[in-house]
């Protein structure tokens, strides 16, 4: 049968998150691929959305996101980061970040720019680019400590360049990019007159006492960077799909005329929920970061008895580890393998990268789980690879 899909998209294929939680279901197998919480977030957040549903919130929402969350959104910013934002203007609701992302993508460039992207990337970073026919141009964190290199990131850029795609906290490393890192990214977008695309959806999920920083906090990035982010990793609403974009209006524009041509909206009665929970107090916060960093370290201490070298990650769900102690070299076939032989599953780095080899042997597992299940899979892994 003849091939129909656009060569732009050729080579995408399923995620790989749809594909090995397939796996884990076929074979039941504990999850720790896919980075979602095993629970619910705060009840009051969901008895938000009840009140919304009964109280007649359930046609379309307007476009840019109901009055109440975009308020709560620039409000968040400027509790947190210090930033000035307009909610009217400088504010827009969307599906999820990856919506925010994709429609980023496909408002700001052009077919044949060139855009810049942290490796190991999340999976819709490249559909998103391929899309809006633009270049990906790879500048690769490499084990075992993820940082990144501003003279690589210097060198990657061209007269072609358009746009920075920066992810910190950095999924799937865990790296937060330092203060020198940040500095060094906002002068380079500056000096080559660059926008920026921030990927922050992991801001509150950071440990060590480490702190994110947004870049638009940056001298002369507030012009230029359009910050996403998102209620479901912070919130334990994955599956609401409920996220933003901020930024200057002419950027927000752009991500708003794409939007309304994808989605125009979604989720009505469950922004209001998100906008209640924005308004938590710090303490919500900080028994965040402190719950899911015991659960880094469960699983990371865990992993390392098991036998595989462990990177410790600073942000995120997620925690890399190296195969090759282990014995193994090919994180794809051992991560199709564990499912029947272990009876859990996990991500291979590899299918994030350009540079093949420098994900080859490493695996990412999510810690967002309840700490028995935590527990199971690491008793599994020891049975089935001793």
């Amino acid at each position: 049968m003849k091939d129909h899909l656009a060569t732009r998209l050729q080579g995408l294929g399923t995620t790989i998150f749809a594909e090995m939680s397939a796996l884990a279901a076929r074979t039941h197998a504990v999850n720790l691929g896919q980075g979602f919480p095993d629970t619910d977030g705060p009840v009051e957040v969901i008895e938000a959305a009840v009140q919304a549903l009964r109280g007649g919130r359930n046609q379309y929402a307007p476009g840019p996101g109901v009055p109440e969350l975009r308020q709560a959104i620039a409000d968040h910013q400027r509790r947190f980061y210090g930033l000035d934002v307009d909610a009217e203007t400088e504010v827009l609701v969307t599906t999820g970040a990856t919506e925010a992302i994709a429609a980023a993508l496909l408002g700001l460039v052009d077919p044949g720019d060139e855009v810049i992207a942290l490796e190991p990337y999340y999976d819709s970073y490249v559909a998103g680019i391929a899309m809006a026919g633009g270049v990906r141009r790879p500048v690769t964190l490499r084990a075992p400590d993820f940082r990144l290199d501003l003279d690589e990131l210097r060198d990657a850029v061209t007269p072609r360049t358009r746009l920075l795609l920066i992810n910190t906290p950095h999924n799937p490393t865990g790296t937060v990019l330092t203060d020198d890192e940040l500095r060094g990214i906002a002068e380079l977008a500056a000096e080559r007159d660059l926008l920026v695309v921030t990927d922050e959806v992991y801001e509150h999920l950071t440990f060590d006492g480490i702190a994110h920083r947004p870049l638009a906090t940056y001298p002369g990035m507030a012009e230029r960077t359009l910050t996403v982010s998102s209620g479901g990793k912070t919130f334990s609403f994955t599956g609401w799909k409920v996220g933003w974009a901020v930024g200057p209006a002419p950027l927000v524009r752009a991500v708003m005329l794409t939007k309304q041509f994808l989605t125009f909206t979604s989720g009505a009665p469950l922004q209001p929920a998100i906008a209640h929970a924005l308004g938590f107090d710090d303490a919500f916060y900080r028994d965040l970061s402190t719950s899911l960093q015991a659960k880094r370290d469960r699983l990371s201490a865990g992993l390392r008895e098991v036998g595989f070298e462990v990177f410790k990650p600073h942000g995120t769900y997620f925690v890399s580890t190296d195969i090759r102690s282990l014995g193994y070299d090919d994180g794809v076939a051992f991560c199709l393998e564990l499912p029947s032989r272990c009876g859990v599953v996990a991500i291979p780095h590899e299918v994030f990268y350009d540079d093949k080899a420098a994900g080859r042997t490493l695996v990412r597992w999510a810690f967002c789980k309840r700490d028995e299940v935590l527990d199971e899979a690491v008793e599994r892994l020891r049975h089935g690879l001793a």
